[in-house]
C-alpha cells in the first residue's frame, strides 16, 4: 500500500502546531495507525516529541539545507512499513530565506516538492470570521501549496467554533478540528525553545492527555482521509554526510542529545557502527572506535558535572591524541578551555581547543549556514561546502589560537568570516552541519 502523507502548518509561529502534531499522532497511534513523522526546518526538540508519540525516530526535511533528491530519498525512506507521514511545518507556511526558488527552507516549498496537502493550524483566539480571510489568502497564495483542511486552536466556546467553522466552510475548506484553550497542554519552554521530551517529568502522562485531545477534538477519518499518496521523484539512496569513522564513539546523555536522525541513519548505511557513551556518567569514548563524536546539547546546564567528570576527560584526551574528534556547538564548548554557566562561574572543560564560552553573556545565534571546509577533518575534506544552522545563546569570550575550521556565509550568502577550531586532531564549531551542498 502507498504510504500517504500531511503537512500541519500555520500562519506564524506559536500558533500550536507542536501541541497538535503530537496531539494527532498520539491519538492515530492509539488506534494503532503506524505513523512516522518528520520536522520541516532544522529543529531537534520538535521532532524528539514527535518520536516519543509516534514511538519510531523522527526525522527533518530542510530545503534549503538538503538537495532535493536527499528529501525525496528520506521521505521515500521514511514511509516504508508505515501508514502515514505526518509532518510539522517551521513558523509561518510561506516564511523561508529568500533566494533560490523552492529552496528558501519554508514549509510550503516541502509542501511542493512532496506534493502533500497542508493542515492548516489557526490560533483563532480573539477572531472569528476574520478567520476565513486569512485562509482564502493562504489557499490562493502559491498554487503549488494545496490547503486540504483546518484545524483550529484556542477555540473559546461552541460559539466560536460555529462563527469561524461556518465562515472557513463557506470557502470549500473542510474545518478538520476544534481544540479549545487548554493551558496544560502546552509544553514547557526554555532559552532554545522547548525542554527536551526526555526531560519531561511526565511525558507519558502528558502524551496521553494530548491523544485523549486527539481524539475529542479531531476529526482523525476526515484527516486520513485528506492526506494523500506521497510522490517522490527520486527514491534513490542519498547520504547527507559521510561517516568520520568506521566505528563512531557518540556522546550522547542529558548535556548531548541534538544529533540529526538522517545523519545517524546515513551512516549506519554506509556501514559505519555507532557506539554511545554517557559523559554525564564519566564515561570515556570507547578505545575500540577510531572518531569520537560530540553533539549539540545543553552543556551550560551540566558545566559543573562536565569539569568533574575526570574519566571522561582523560579518556578523551587520550582518544584524541590518535584519533579525530568533533563537537558541534555544544560539543565544541565542552572541547574549549572553559563555559562560564548562567551564575557568571567558569567550570574548566577538555582543553583540546583554545576557545572558552559563556552562558552568563548571552547572545542569540540564529539562523542557516553555509561553510567551506578550510582544513581535512571529520565532518569533509578541505574545500567541501556544507549546509547547516546555528542556534545557540552562548558566546565566544576567547577566540583561541587554534586553526580556523570553515569560512561561514549565512542563508542569503553573506559572508560571517572564519568560525570553529582545529587543533591536532581535534575539530569543532558552532554549526551543526545538515548535508553536503550539492
Amino acid at each position: 500500500m502507498t504510504a500517504r502523507g500531511i503537512i500541519v502548518a500555520a500562519p506564524a509561529s506559536r500558533a500550536g502546531k507542536t501541541t497538535i502534531t503530537t496531539a494527532l499522532v498520539a491519538a492515530l497511534a492509539r488506534r494503532g495507525i503506524a505513523v512516522r513523522t518528520a520536522k520541516a526546518g532544522p529543529d531537534y526538540i520538535d521532532a524528539a516529541f514527535h518520536a516519543a508519540a509516534a514511538g519510531k525516530p523522527s526525522l527533518n526535511l530542510d530545503t534549503w539545507a538538503m538537495p532535493p533528491a536527499l528529501i525525496d530519498a528520506l521521505a521515500a525512506e521514511a514511509t516504508e512499513d508505515t501508514d502515514l507521514l505526518v509532518v510539522e511545518g517551521v513558523m509561518g507556511l510561506f516564511d523561508g530565506v529568500p533566494g533560490e526558488p523552492r529552496r528558501s527552507g519554508a514549509t510550503a516549498d516541502l509542501a511542493a516538492q512532496l506534493r502533500l496537502p497542508v493542515l492548516l493550524v489557526l490560533d483563532v483566539s480573539g477572531q472569528s470570521q476574520s478567520a476565513a480571510a486569512v485562509v482564502r489568502g493562504f489557499s490562493s497564495h502559491d498554487p503549488a501549496v494545496r490547503i486540504g483542511g483546518v484545524i483550529l486552536n484556542r477555540v473559546g466556546s461552541e460559539g466560536h467554533r460555529a462563527l469561524v467553522g461556518e465562515a472557513i466552510s463557506a470557502l470549500g475548506i473542510p474545518v478538520l478540528g476544534a481544540v479549545p484553550r487548554k493551558d496544560a497542554l502546552a509544553l514547557p519552554e526554555r532559552h532554545l525553545g522547548l525542554v527536551q521530551a526526555a526531560e519531561h517529568p511526565d511525558l507519558k502522562e502528558h502524551l496521553d492527555r494530548l491523544a485523549e485531545t486527539g481524539e475529542q477534538w479531531l476529526d482523525l477519518d476526515a484527516i486520513l482521509a485528506a492526506a494523500a499518496p506521497l510522490r517522490t521523484s527520486q527514491a534513490r539512496r542519498c547520504m547527507a554526510l559521510p561517516p568520520p569513522g568506521r566505528c563512531v564513539a557518540l556522546a550522547y546523555d542529558a548535556a548531548f542529545t541534538f544529533v540529526y536522525t538522517h545523519v545517524l541513519d546515513g551512516w549506519r548505511r554506509a556501514g559505519a557502527e555507532i557506539i554511545t557513551f554517557s559523559p554525564l556518567a564519566n564515561a570515556a569514548p570507547p578505545d575500540d572506535c577510531d572518531s569520537c563524536w560530540l553533539p549539540g546539547g545543553y552543556p551550560e546546564l551540566h558545566a559543573g558535572a562536565l569539569a568533574a567528570a575526570h574519566r571522561f576527560r582523560e579518556g578523551l584526551n587520550r582518544f584524541a591524541t590518535t584519533r579525530p574528534v568533533h563537537g558541534e556547538c555544544g560539543g565544541y564548548m565542552v572541547l574549549g578551555e572553559g563555559i562560564e554557566d548562567a551564575q557568571g562561574v567558569r567550570h574548566a572543560m577538555m582543553g583540546l581547543l583554545g576557545h572558552a564560552t559563556s552562558f552568563a553573556k548571552r547572545k542569540l545565534q540564529l539562523g542557516y549556514r553555509e561553510a567551506q571546509l578550510l582544513c581535512d577533518n571529520s565532518i569533509g575534506s578541505a574545500g567541501t561546502m556544507l549546509r547547516g544552522h546555528e542556534f545557540h545563546y552562548s558566546t565566544l569570550v576567547e577566540p583561541g589560537s587554534d586553526e580556523r575550521l570553515a569560512d561561514l556565509t549565512d542563508g542569503q550568502g553573506r559572508p560571517l568570516g572564519k568560525a570553529g577550531g582545529k587543533r591536532g586532531h581535534v575539530t569543532g564549531t558552532f554549526f551543526h552541519a545538515i548535508a553536503q551542498r550539492e
